[in-house]
């Protein structure tokens, strides 16, 4: 078989990587996703629970919607906000689905390599496919042969830990049992009764740190009992609970005015400029320790939203040319640094900012953006369909940008999910830092000052 005849590798049956499936048939070349779950979208189904930011005319994507529309497949009211498990059902497994036997599922990739040819070797490197060994869910491995490789496998599967270091707090294995690095799903009755009562630790400053400490709230207002400790690592400033209802991108200005309703309805006490260094137990509770020497009163569970990394182990015999900062593409990484940019803000791009020295091997979707928490459907969507152009031969398309995004609102969303618009304090303005927010160990939500 020549290498045109080889099909292309797409790792991952999420949006980015059926989106890459679809334009890669779109293209005339054949696509194998291989899919570590038992159905496309594994990973969007376990945050099923929590709304979208942007709504559905943003997350399809066209050549997706080219591929399904002779089905019958009528897409969703593009105004309106999809929760993951809707995103999942009603468009990632119908794509699926007409793909086909296209898609293998209980399939883990566990190494890439070039065939006969190590990481070291120079020797007609290029001229040799791709030999991609997988792991099937009965423990059978497999090797098949690729002309080129698409990992779209998401970053989901390695959540950030405690430790402020960015490595495990001490501690934070052998406690294991007691911390999540997910938002809850409240609607569970085995996790809501995890919470109910209880009081928790909640760590991170971003939008999944807020949608947490917002559900607890709505949790304590019907659980006595039941209380949060936000910890956040650095100071309070004017961008700590987001833009409010000024804020570029409304949904995280929504959840940010939640947190801060969280703090300032006192379900919730908020620490700051703490970097957890251990984590120790004290008879049925847990201790958080900062690197400082300061230690939290007793928690009960301690929820970790410290942001994702991609795994990079199985590509470890492939030559990737990688932002030291960020673990993304060198040629991506300057448009995504989150010190800079939003979702919002980052320009649309293609293969030539994706490429690295090992030739026709892309990291696309969330992977490709390493730690930066920037990703946009939309922009991945464009990623894919630059890069099957490529494949194809197709310099021109491959190099064109053909995704416009709206100056605003593009990652705009109805913020909390089936909760009403939450509307700025009469004090503080959109940006303003809570009154009621304390600064130190064990400060009482109620009192004065900040």
């Amino acid at each position: 078989m020549s290498e045109k005849q080889l099909p292309v590798v797409v790792i991952g049956a999420g949006p980015a990587g059926l989106a890459a499936a679809a334009h890669l048939v779109e293209r005339a070349i054949e696509p194998l996703v291989l899919e570590a779950g038992a159905a496309a979208g594994s990973a969007v189904r376990e945050w099923g629970h929590v709304r979208l930011f942007s709504t559905w005319s943003e997350v399809v994507d066209p050549a997706a919607e080219k591929l399904l529309a002779p089905t019958g497949w009528s897409a969703p009211d593009g105004a309106t906000y999809p929760s993951g498990a809707d995103w999942a059902e009603r468009y990632l497994q119908p794509l699926a689905d007409v793909l086909g036997d296209k898609v293998r599922y209980g399939a883990t990739v566990t190494g890439v390599s070039r065939l006969g040819r190590d990481r070291v070797v120079d020797a007609d490197r290029e001229q040799q496919p791709f030999t991609v060994h997988i792991e099937l869910a009965d423990g059978t491995e497999e090797r098949i042969t690729a002309r080129a490789v698409i990992d779209a496998s998401g970053t989901w599967s390695t959540p950030s830990p405690i430790g402020g270091d960015g490595l495990p707090a001490l501690g934070e294995k052998a406690a294991a049992d007691r911390i999540s690095y997910r938002v809850p799903d409240l609607e569970d009755p085995a996790v809501r009764a995890r919470y109910a009562g209880r009081r928790t630790a909640v760590i991170g400053s971003g939008a999944s740190a807020f949608t947490a400490l917002a559900s607890l709230a709505g949790l304590a207002r019907k659980e006595g009992g039941t209380h949060a400790v936000w910890v956040l690592r650095r100071g309070v400033t004017g961008s700590t609970f987001g833009g409010g209802t000024a804020d570029q991108l409304p949904a995280r200005g929504a959840l940010g005015l939640a947190a801060k309703a969280a703090v300032d309805d006192g379900h919730a006490d908020a620490v700051t400029g703490f970097r957890t260094g251990a984590v120790e137990k004290a008879g049925e509770q847990l201790v958080l320790l900062a690197e400082d020497g300061r230690r939290l009163d007793p928690v009960d569970e301690i929820i970790v939203l410290t942001g994702l990394r991609p795994d990079l182990s199985f590509l470890s015999e492939l030559r990737l040319g990688l932002d030291e900062r960020l673990q993304a593409p060198t040629g991506l990484a300057p448009l995504i640094d989150p010190n800079q940019h939003s979702c919002g803000t980052v320009y649309p791009h293609g293969v030539n900012e994706l490429s690295h020295p090992e030739k026709d091997v892309y990291l696309v979707g969330m992977k490709s953006y390493g730690r930066a928490p920037t990703f946009l459907a939309m922009t991945g969507y464009e990623q894919v369909r630059s890069i099957a152009a490529a494949l194809a031969g197709d310099q021109e398309a491959a190099e064109r940008v053909e995704l416009v995004l709206p100056e605003t609102g593009v990652c705009g969303g109805a913020g909390l999910f089936d909760e009403p618009e939450t509307a700025p304090s009469d004090g503080g303005g959109c940006c303003a830092a809570p009154a009621t927010l304390q600064v130190g160990i064990g400060a009482p939500a109620a009192s004065g000052g900040c």
